[in-house]
C-alpha cells in the first residue's frame, strides 16, 4: 500500500534526509511525499529484462544512457517535484542533464512497471507530471495484462497511448533500430 504525505511543503534537502535503504522509495508529487514498499519479484524481472534490451541496445549504438531505480529524477525544486521510475533514458543530447547526486530536469524516457500500490499514480499523477515537464516518451509497463502502453509527447501533450499487446514488437521512434517483442519482457 502507498502512503501520501502533505504535512508541509517538502525540500530537496528535506528528501535527502529520508532513511535510505528502508522498506520504502520515496516519491513527492505535487507537493505529497509517497512512500512506497518494494515491489514484488515479477516487476523485478520485468525491470531486469528492459533494462538488458534497452540497456544492449545503447551499448552498441551509442544513443544515451539508462538508469535503474532508485534514481531521483528532480523535474522542479519549488515546488518539488521528484520521482523514482524504474527506468529512465537519458539521450548523449541531453547528457548534461545527469548530474552526480541525480538526473535534473526531464529525461527523454520514462518507463513504469506497474505494482498494486503503484497503479493508480503511475497512470495519473505521474502521466500527468511527465506530460507537464516535457518527457518525450513514457512507458507503462502492465505486468497483469502483459501489455506497454506508450505515450508519445505530441505538442506537449500525451495523445492515446500506442498499446503494444504480447504478440506485438516494441519499437520506438525516439531509439531508432531498438526493436523486441513485447513477450519477451514477461517472464
Amino acid at each position: 500500500m502507498t502512503t501520501a504525505l502533505t504535512p508541509r511543503a517538502w525540500t530537496y534537502k528535506d528528501y535527502l534526509g529520508f532513511p535510505e535503504g528502508g522498506p520504502f522509495r520515496y516519491e513527492v508529487i505535487d507537493g505529497e511525499l509517497y512512500m512506497t514498499p518494494a515491489p514484488n519479484i515479477r516487476h523485478q524481472q520485468i525491470v531486469e529484462r528492459l533494462l538488458r534490451k534497452i540497456g544492449n541496445f545503447l551499448e552498441d549504438n551509442l544513443a544515451g544512457t539508462i538508469f535503474v531505480s532508485p534514481c531521483d529524477v528532480v523535474f522542479s525544486a519549488d515546488p518539488l517535484q521528484v520521482v523514482q521510475p524504474d527506468l529512465v533514458f537519458v539521450s548523449a543530447a541531453r547528457s548534461s542533464i545527469v548530474t552526480e547526486q541525480n538526473i535534473q530536469g526531464s529525461p527523454d524516457l520514462v518507463i513504469e512497471v506497474l505494482s498494486e500500490g503503484t497503479m493508480l499514480r503511475d497512470r495519473n499523477q505521474k502521466l500527468r507530471l511527465y506530460e507537464r515537464f516535457g518527457v518525450l516518451e513514457y512507458w507503462i509497463v502492465d505486468q497483469e495484462r502483459n501489455t506497454v502502453s506508450v505515450f508519445r509527447l505530441s505538442e506537449g501533450k500525451y495523445p492515446e497511448p500506442v498499446l503494444f499487446r504480447k504478440e506485438d514488437v516494441l519499437t520506438s521512434p525516439l531509439l531508432p533500430g531498438l526493436s523486441f517483442p513485447v513477450s519477451s519482457v514477461f517472464p
